[in-house]
């Protein structure tokens, strides 16, 4: 889905900052830009974000015996049939914001126009049930199937396909191929598989099943640690709560962390296994997790899907090293272009937040740390996790995106909220209701962003 084509726009960086003139013609290509972000702006203004935040001003202490959750009425503005239509607003932005000096920048400027009209219409109309239409449709099935069909598949054309969500039932095979755990060549899958299974057997031997004595003081530290943690595992959903899930858990982490000593265990890896055990053993248990039961499977399937959850495990966090070493400085990064980001798109957000005195690493550094697994309801992150897997490399900048479009769901809510109001709303964010329409627009606003903003290189500048 996501489209490099876009790398020749930084010279447009600057049409993004003026975002508050009032010039009411659009007869230059810089005029143009500016009518269009701001029409934009306005359209798709107000939804997504979570947080736990601390509870002290920049300077002062906040009496705590006073915090109380503000009883307001955070409704959101979004119609539940926009997810669909905002995909065409993206391609309508991208054509707009390619090249507006050129003469068919008008006929992209009315196709914005039209898409946004679209909306608003459809809005009017009666909702339809269409959760997860997208990654379930016929036509993307047969999709996946011819490219998972092939000798060897074509990982950009399944990045593609999987942007946009993936069949439940072949989400583990997709995730395995996207991560680079299996091989994309068919007649080599399952032998590297076979033996990347052995090898984590091998690891838990050597590192997890062994007794106290002969581990280290720091070891035997993170191992109670990561015991402590697993309990505290999206303690929402029961299945996270069964002993030998937990037991499975603390041998992935465990032995994650002892074959990476540059980080060691982190809170907050712990949620990141999460996603990968569910889809995997969703290969073994039907049904619910709610209803799953650990037990009814074998050893040797438990080592298989805990094999391929700690393979996934690293690769996946193979392409964020520096945001689990000493000090996070990769979460940290990222939180600083969160923060700039936020100041472009939604200027008075920014200068609100700002002047209640709340830093974004206060409320932001968890959702990078997690991936938001925290913020959202769990059955919703296989499908973000979609997203994020077919992002592959390139995942650690668009989750500042990601993470701007989902603060920005509530982008009115917030200017209306002082700073002790604030830190009580990010902690308890609205999203418990939430279906894949919700996540589906933060994704599109996100592409939408990405494309309008990433290849700028000024967009991200302190000045």
């Amino acid at each position: 889905m996501r489209n490099n084509s876009n790398d020749n726009k930084s010279n447009q960086s600057s049409g993004g900052e003026d975002h508050h003139s009032q010039e009411s013609s659009i007869s230059t290509p810089e005029s143009r830009f500016n009518q269009t972000l701001r029409n934009v702006q306005g359209l798709l203004k107000g939804r997504s974000m979570p947080g736990k935040v601390l509870l002290t001003r920049r300077s002062e202490l906040v009496d705590q015996s006073n915090t109380q959750e503000p009883a307001l009425n955070y409704a959101r503005s979004f119609s539940y049939n926009d997810a669909e239509t905002s995909v065409s607003i993206s391609k309508a932005l991208e054509e707009a914001f390619e090249s507006p000096s050129e003469p068919n920048a008008n006929e992209s400027v009315n196709k914005l126009k039209i898409s946004t009209s679209n909306v608003e219409n459809t809005s009017k109309g009666p909702q339809k049930s269409v959760i997860g239409a997208r990654a379930t449709d016929s036509a993307r099935v047969m999709k996946f199937t011819k490219v998972l069909s092939g000798t060897t598949v074509i990982l950009e054309k399944l990045r593609e396909l999987a942007w946009s969500g993936i069949p439940p039932y072949m989400r583990p095979d997709v995730w395995r191929l996207l991560l680079g755990y299996a091989p994309s060549n068919s007649d080599r899958r399952e032998g590297v598989l076979r033996r990347k299974r052995l090898e984590y057997l091998d690891c838990v031997s050597q590192y997890y099943d062994i007794p106290d004595t002969e581990r280290s003081d720091d070891e035997i530290n993170m191992l109670r640690q990561i015991s402590v943690d697993c309990p505290r595992t999206v303690p929402d959903v029961s299945f996270f709560q069964q002993e030998q899930v937990q037991k499975s858990l603390e041998r992935i982490l465990y032995t994650w962390a002892i074959r990476h000593p540059a980080s060691g265990y982190v809170q907050g890896i712990n949620d990141l296994v999460t996603p990968f055990l569910v889809v995997f053993l969703s290969e073994y248990l039907d049904g619910s997790v709610d209803s799953w039961s650990i037990s009814d499977l074998s050893s040797d399937q438990i080592s298989t899907v805990e094999a391929d959850c700690y393979w996934c495990l690293s690769k996946l966090l193979d392409g964020m090293q520096d945001h689990y070493t000493f000090a996070q400085p990769g979460i940290q990064r990222l939180v600083f272009k969160l923060k700039e980001l936020v100041r472009r798109i939604d200027e008075p957000v920014s200068r609100h937040v700002e002047e209640q005195g709340l830093e974004f690493l206060q409320f932001a550094f968890r959702w990078f740390n997690c991936l938001l697994i925290r913020e959202i309801p769990f059955q919703l992150i296989s499908r973000l996790w979609d997203t994020y897997l077919a992002e592959g490399d390139a995942l650690p900048d668009f989750l500042v995106y990601i993470f701007a479009s989902f603060l920005l769901t509530w982008s009115e809510e917030l200017k209306k909220l002082d700073f002790q109001e604030l830190v009580m709303f990010l902690q308890h964010l609205p999203t418990h209701n939430w279906t894949d329409q919700e996540l589906e627009m933060v994704l599109s606003r996100a592409f939408m962003w990405h494309s309008m903003f990433n290849s700028s290189p000024r967009h991200l500048a302190t000045g």
